[in-house]
């Protein structure tokens, strides 16, 4: 069974900089497409970026031109680039596989301040 592990979130100024960080384990996700996806307090999870195995990507319109994902499949590990962040992109952040997912793991908390 796979394990999801998000590390990297924190608390940053409107404008800032973060990255995020998903390692596997259990088996190897490099053939699969991997999606970060944000959990707004009381809101649904929403996919913001996903990456398939050779490396295409997809962003949400929120995230077109800010965020940035992009995967080493030698570590097992997937990461998000979240640039010029706002106050709407706080929420806690998840991991999984898009098409296959496995159990969420406990996500990464990204809170932007105004």
């Amino acid at each position: 069974q796979v394990q999801l592990v998000e590390s990297g979130g924190g608390l940053v100024q409107a404008g800032g900089f973060l990255r995020l960080s998903c390692v596997a384990s259990g088996r190897s996700f490099s053939l699969y497409t991997i999606g970060w996806y944000r959990q707004g307090s009381g809101e649904q999870r929403e996919l913001v970026a996903s990456i398939t195995s050779v490396g295409g990507t997809n962003y949400a319109d929120s995230a077109k031109g800010r965020f940035t994902i992009y995967r080493d499949n030698a570590k097992n590990t997937v990461y998000l680039e979240m640039d010029s962040l706002k106050p709407e992109d706080t929420g806690v952040y998840y991991c999984n596989d898009v098409n296959f997912p496995a159990a969420w793991g406990q996500g990464t908390q990204v809170t932007v301040s105004s």
